[in-house]
């Protein structure tokens, strides 16, 4: 056996010693062993270089340091998942699927893992990179870290697909988590507060050395790609079992909501025997098809649901209320408690929503109050202890003037906040909108960050987002915390958000109710800012899921005489501020006013791919079959509902190609 062949056979051995130890949790020799094999091949790469693997065993000890964390973009978008507490609400959430697919519906109920999500991506059955789920849309590259867990196979067995990604959670089981505070304990260290945010630093941390000694696993629950082979979810963790993942037991077919429950209820007791985190299960639709048919609605796809266990309770002492003031000049009273261990974080603050809550739950300064995890994650003070109340705490009267510029506060019919009005004089309105100018999802400008945003704004260099373009680096130089190198990457991270598309930079003026949806809508059909600026409430409410709120908050924006000035500014510095005559060519007013509802499987254009050319060529997708829709697209497997009610309306039936013929 020649030296490569050796390191070749090691290699293979360590895998399987790792997969059995760490995944199915049957070692077959012991540590000692392990270590003796894994240091024999060590001393082996180090001796014959030439022989380098990127996913070899031995890197799994870490050693690479990471300075700048690489951000990618996802193939495939990570959405979040709707919540519900309720049977009820589950039960409403059934009814709503069903109205969208035909046929029996069957559901993977699996446990809801409390750790850090991250997505892999494999190409050859080799680990390819590692990225952080970020804001959904594009993560950080951690691929260096995610190397050292033993649990993430850097090589699969058996049968896989040339490329896919899958989807997990990054955890720290409870007896690690115990491990590693008894040894900063005796390091006389701070401890750790919690397992979940302890995994999720772990990723960050910049020496991979580091990350290794930390006892991390990977629990995977969903796989993407294209042509797998496989139709469901459930035959989908099967299959990632097989090929070396670590997938849980936990998970189960249910045939209706009464097993669902029946899943739900047995693991709300159970899940103290577990050795990691839960927070809840999630119920997806089982078949892959009637995913699709089912979609995703802007944030969450439409076939997917968390149910949440009951959240942690904690009592404490409300010392004060204080207000905070939104980029929209939204009030938000804000409760400063005693801090208070709940779930695992020290809490010591809680939002109070509103005057109304306020009110309702008669809060007062000095109360003894419950509070809760909204959802495990945000307190919120959900009642007050009355018969701990002393005789002297005064009742609450909400502010009347802005706590920051001292305008008085408005509150408008409908409205349940109040308001500050001072929309270009109040610093954390003026702020708060150059924050979500620059934000990943708006104009993405690198260098750029929130507190920089501050700092320039107390400095008197920005006092609005079009003033980022009038910056130079002799002005930035002399702040604080400001190099040279900073400066200049701050100035060319402006100068490169001049490149943004139109809908998106649309999103970063900070209309009020025109979030990213409703931006790409406005901008497809005006497809340019001044279109968009003269239109009218009435013209605006003709426009697909455009209503009375969002038309008079659009024409308001658009009436002020600050906003007009900002948008010729912006203009004046080359902003996207139309679609582009390239993406104009590809779209038509072919379909206007024509609705369609697509079925079935497609094989020249993904169904996707449908959708858009529909939308590019003037038309509305929607949902359901009824008398005002136009055309019906079917491929492969229509629903038979569908049909049915088509012909019923006699709502034409056309394939694909005919389709496709259309538009042409």
């Amino acid at each position: 056996m020649n030296i490569e062949q050796k390191i070749n056979q090691l290699r293979e051995e360590l895998r399987e010693h790792n997969h059995n130890y760490y995944v199915l949790d049957t070692p077959t020799i012991s540590d000692y062993e392990f270590d003796l094999k894994l240091k024999e091949l060590q001393e082996l790469e180090t001796n014959h270089p030439q022989h380098y693997d990127p996913n070899s065993p031995t890197l799994r000890v870490g050693g690479e340091i990471t300075k700048n964390f690489k951000t990618v973009t996802h193939e495939f978008r990570m959405y979040s998942l709707a919540n519900s507490y309720s049977k009820e609400e589950l039960e409403d959430w059934e009814k709503r699927i069903k109205k969208f697919v035909d046929g029996v519906i069957e559901y993977t109920c699996e446990l809801k893992y409390d750790g850090a999500s991250i997505n892999l991506s494999y190409e050859n059955g080799e680990l390819l990179r590692g990225v952080t789920r970020g804001d959904g849309y594009q993560g950080d590259d951690v691929t260096t870290n995610i190397k050292t867990i033993k649990s993430v196979p850097l090589k699969l067995k058996g049968n896989f697909p040339k490329r896919f990604d899958i989807r997990g959670e990054i955890i720290l089981p409870f007896e690690g988590f115990a491990k590693m505070n008894k040894t900063r304990e005796e390091a006389g260290e701070d401890l750790y507060r919690n397992p979940r945010n302890t995994a999720s630093g772990s990723l960050k941390l910049q020496d991979s050395r580091e990350v290794a000694k930390r006892p991390l696993e990977c629990l995977l629950y969903s796989i993407k790609g294209k042509g797998l082979p496989f139709t469901t979810q459930f035959e989908g963790l099967e299959n990632a079992r097989e090929w070396g993942f670590k997938v849980p037991k936990a998970a189960k077919i249910a045939r209706n909501m009464t097993e669902v429950m029946d899943y739900i209820n047995y693991w709300d007791i159970h899940r103290y025997d577990l050795p990691y985190e839960t927070d809840g299960v999630v119920i997806k639709v089982n078949s892959f098809y009637q995913q699709e048919e089912l979609g995703y609605t802007a944030k969450v796809p439409r076939w997917a649901i968390a149910f949440k266990f009951k959240s942690e309770q904690a009592v404490t002492i409300l010392h004060k209320i204080t207000y905070q003031v939104g980029r929209t000049g939204a009030i938000t009273p804000v409760a400063n408690l005693e801090p208070i261990d709940l779930a695992g974080t020290i809490v010591k603050r809680a939002s109070l929503h509103n005057a109304d809550q306020i009110e309702k739950l008669d809060i007062r300064e000095g109360d003894t109050v419950f509070v809760e995890k909204g959802g495990e994650i945000i307190p919120k003070i959900v009642g007050v202890d009355l018969e701990k109340r002393t005789k002297n705490l005064q009742h609450t009267s909400y502010i009347t003037h802005c706590p920051k510029c001292n305008t008085e506060l408005v509150r408008k019919d409908g409205d349940a906040k109040h308001f500050c009005p001072n929309i270009m004089g109040c610093p954390p309105q003026i702020i708060g909108r150059i924050q979500h100018f620059i934000s990943r999802k708006a104009m993405d400008i690198e260098g750029l960050g929130g507190e920089t945003v501050a700092l320039l704004v107390e400095n008197g260099l920005i006092i609005n987002y079009a003033d980022l373009y009038d910056l130079t680096e002799d002005k930035l130089i002399p702040l604080e915390r400001m190099a040279q190198k900073s400066a200049e990457n701050l100035i060319n991270g402006v100068e490169a958000s001049k490149q943004i598309t139109f809908e998106r930079v649309l999103f970063s003026l900070g209309i009020r109710f025109v979030g990213e949806t409703v931006a790409k809508k406005l901008a497809r059909h005006y497809k340019s800012i001044n279109a968009l600026a003269n239109a009218s409430e009435e013209e605006l409410i003709l426009v697909d899921e455009i209503g009375d709120v969002i038309a008079k908050s659009v024409v308001s924006f658009f009436s002020s005489e600050e906003n007009k000035t900002l948008i010729d500014r912006l203009k004046l510095y080359g902003l996207q501020l139309e679609i582009s005559s390239e993406r104009l060519t590809n779209q038509t007013d072919k379909l206007e006013g024509k609705t369609f509802v697509v079925s079935g499987i497609f094989f020249k254009v993904t169904r996707n791919e449908l959708k858009q050319l529909i939308e590019d060529n003037g038309g509305k997708v929607s949902s359901s079959i009824s008398k005002k829709t136009a055309y019906v697209i079917a491929g492969e497997n229509i629903g038979p509902s569908k049909k049915t009610k088509a012909e019923s309306l006699k709502v034409p039936i056309i394939t694909e190609d005919e389709f496709l013929l259309m538009i042409s």
